[in-house]
């Protein structure tokens, strides 16, 4: 499972206990787009920061390789996407995992992708 921007956040807030269990049962894997968008928010706090620089010090980290940034173009052609969401999903695609995020929205329908929300039930 590829873990999106939105879920790394929502598991560093109190409200989430279940994400965070899911963090602990799966080993997390995150796109390096999503480390950007995440620590690179200009109002973290130092709290904050530190718990998530942990999140991704055990996290595997992909990058964006040719084939990510290919099949990222790709998406783009075909749908309007915002350039972040279309390297997440291309990483899903290319090293072959389910995404995990909330915005289920921003990625439905694109074919190979699955998707879930694990927040959908609560």
């Amino acid at each position: 499972m590829i873990i999106d921007s939105n879920i790394i956040i929502y598991s560093a807030l109190p409200a989430y206990p279940t994400i965070r269990q899911l963090l602990r049962e799966q080993s997390p894997v995150v796109s390096v787009i999503s480390k950007v968008e995440v620590l690179g928010y200009h109002q973290l706090s130092e709290p904050a920061r530190s718990l998530l620089e942990s999140f991704f010090a055990a996290a595997m980290v992909l990058p964006v390789t040719d084939s990510v940034a290919d099949e990222a173009i790709r998406l783009r052609q075909l749908r309007r996407m915002k350039l972040g969401d279309a390297l997440i999903a291309a990483t899903a695609l290319v090293f072959g995992h389910t995404l995990v995020t909330r915005n289920v929205s921003d990625f439905k329908d694109i074919d190979g992708l699955t998707v879930i929300d694990p927040l959908a039930d609560d």
